[in-house]
């Protein structure tokens, strides 16, 4: 086919068809964008190269020495600030537990064509800066303005819309959302942001913009092709949908024992075996995680910690299983404490997207 538009190489969103395999564009994407290996659920607080990535279009080159932050729109002092000025504002920590909206798209069928996510879109991270309301109160915000939109440096082409990655956030903004200059005590990392990122504690990925140098507060809502094309929970094409919001609730278990190369198939001894993960929602804490043996026939309570210190991080959860001869699905979902419970089937969407679907894990005992 003879390339002569932006629509030629951008095709609009798709579901694949009734036993259509992955394709080699999804398989690129799978390349660029890695997940959490599920062994590193046991640290607290995520190594960056183990945290997972997703990047829209390319990383971008960005120098800290000379990036600007600007801020304008509807604000009585537009400013134009570099990295040192705003390290040299009162900076806070923030343990935050980030997930992509589109984490377990590749399990649902029919299949939205995309990243192709299974359950590991995941990481915790220390993320260090700036309070945006620190920002927005030293520009001024004027009293029409409705909405702050967060451009970042990476541009590219989605279903042949040619774009820089733009996210819009309603004002007044949470106390905890962050301008952010370090993870885990060292600089962004170039895949996480690097130099300055935006940090949207309890929302899904999309909303944390990276490689962050414009804010814009507007007096209408933002209509960008991020906010108000993609990311939302359709049924159909011509479904207007929901937006893609707040991270619903998960429960991961840490696989036990050792697996299968090729089929992760884990293997166990007979006897007691311990059973450990992490679990975490954007709506509260979790207040409730069950684990079964049998594939959901019956449940059984594992003990949770709490959030302590940090309010936005996951949170530990352990059982233990006395595991009999045989092979067993093990299976663990979290509740939390506004009400939600992951669900046993798939909630389907076009986009993928807030597939928070029951973990299974394989096992055979032996």
């Amino acid at each position: 086919m003879e390339w002569t538009s932006l629509g030629d190489v951008s095709t609009s969103a798709r579901v694949a068809a009734v036993d259509e395999g992955i394709s080699a564009e999804e398989l690129a994407l799978a390349a660029r964008n890695h997940g959490l290996p599920l062994e590193a659920l046991r640290y607290d607080v995520t190594p960056p190269g183990l945290h997972y990535v997703l990047v829209h279009y390319d990383i971008p080159v960005a120098d800290a020495d000379t990036w600007q932050l600007s801020v304008g729109g509807q604000v009585r002092t537009p400013l134009e600030l570099g990295l040192a000025e705003l390290r040299a504002l009162p900076a806070v920590t923030h343990r935050v537990t980030m997930e992509c909206a589109g984490n377990g798209r590749a399990r649902l069928s029919p299949r939205p064509v995309s990243q192709p996510w299974l359950v590991e879109a995941v990481g915790t991270a220390d993320w260090t800066g700036v309070p945006l309301r620190t920002v927005l109160a030293e520009a001024g915000v004027e009293d029409g303005a409705i909405e702050a939109v967060f451009t970042g440096a990476d541009h590219g082409i989605e279903r042949g819309v040619e774009q820089d990655y733009r996210r819009s956030l309603p004002l007044p903004v949470d106390a905890d959302v962050l301008l952010a200059y370090e993870m885990n005590g060292g600089p962004l990392p170039p895949q996480h942001g690097h130099p300055l990122r935006l940090v949207v504690p309890g929302w899904y990925g999309m909303a944390h913009v990276k490689w962050l140098h414009r804010i814009e507060l507007t007096d209408t809502p933002f209509t960008g092709f991020q906010q108000a094309v993609a990311y939302r929970f359709r049924q159909s094409p011509d479904d207007p949908g929901e937006p893609v919001t707040r991270i619903a609730p998960r429960a991961l278990l840490i696989p036990p024992g050792f697996p299968d190369f090729m089929s992760r198939v884990r293997v166990v001894r007979p006897g007691p075996v311990e059973l450990e993960g992490r679990a975490w929602s954007g709506y509260g804490p979790v207040t409730r995680v069950e684990v079964s043996a049998d594939d959901g026939r019956t449940w059984t309570d594992a003990e949770v910690d709490g959030r302590g210190p940090h309010p936005w991080g996951w949170q530990a959860w352990h059982t233990t299983w006395t595991a009999p001869a045989g092979r067993h699905t093990l299976t663990v979902r979290a509740s939390d404490a506004d009400g939600h419970t992951q669900p046993l089937e798939q909630p389907w969407n076009r986009g993928g997207f807030g597939n928070n679907l029951v973990q299974r894990v394989p096992v055979l005992c032996c």
